[in-house]
């Protein structure tokens, strides 16, 4: 059987996915830079839909006919709506940090908005120091599949502050369609992860996506799903179920 191939869909550039040559031992693996950010040109309406489109064109470059669809964190909006474009190419969706929304208010918000607006205030203040938090922010106490330096500079050079910081901004705006997309894929294999411990997204917005769909597949991973073996190891099993015979 052939290769299954995964289109990694960023929230801004392809360096978030640490865990690329682990997948790339066992599946082909394409990922990508938002528009705007190193050396891609930028768009004037940047947002999800605009990473979504960059990824539709990264798979007609490929010439992929069936590919699964992968996302985490604020790269889920994104992967929802080029999946929504293009269902009857993808073979399964995988989302980490999995939710409905990006919602920050209500009894069982998405995103825990402390910690969101924290990070949003240490951007405007010292990004330097914002990117070498950022996945610890998200980590848990043991900062478990967190940037180093050297990584962290690169992701620096790469990606501007003036896109980081309104990609920031708009992230709950920008979720609003989360749930309305996936029942639209519904039917679609999909696998739902979540971060055991992460300090930004909540366990309620886990439970609830996982309600919401409770034929997915569903994981919990020790680090942020982009960094963690785990999730490399349940993204495998969740391909060979479900991959079909490439033309």
């Amino acid at each position: 059987m052939e290769r299954p191939r995964l289109l990694l869909v960023p929230q801004l550039t392809e360096l978030e996915w640490l865990i690329r040559p682990q997948l790339q031992e066992w599946a082909e693996v394409a990922c990508y830079d938002a528009p705007g950010v190193g050396d891609e040109p930028p768009v004037e309406d940047f947002g999800s839909e605009a990473v979504a489109r960059r990824g539709l064109e990264e798979v007609e470059r490929l010439g992929w006919e069936r590919f699964f669809v992968v996302a985490d964190e604020f790269g889920v909006a994104a992967a929802t709506s080029l999946a929504l474009e293009v269902r009857d190419r993808v073979e399964g969706i995988a989302l980490g940090h999995a939710r409905l929304s990006n919602s920050l208010e209500g009894k069982r918000p998405a995103v825990n908005r402390q910690v969101h607006q924290a990070c949003v205030s240490m951007m405007k203040t010292d990004y330097r120091t914002f990117v070498r938090q950022l996945f610890k922010l998200t980590g848990g106490e043991d900062s478990a599949g967190g940037f180093g330096d050297d990584l962290a500079e690169e992701y620096m050079a790469r990606v501007p502050l003036e896109l980081d910081l309104p990609f920031w901004e708009r992230r709950s705006f920008e979720g609003e369609r989360i749930a309305e997309r996936m029942e639209r894929l519904r039917g679609l294999p999909t696998l739902l992860a979540r971060h055991k411990g992460c300090l930004l997204f909540t366990d309620e917005g886990f439970e609830d996506a996982v309600a919401a769909f409770p034929e997915a597949v569903a994981v919990t991973c020790p680090e942020k799903p982009g960094t963690s073996p785990d999730f490399a190891v349940a993204l495998r099993e969740f391909c060979a179920r479900h991959a079909t015979a490439k033309a």
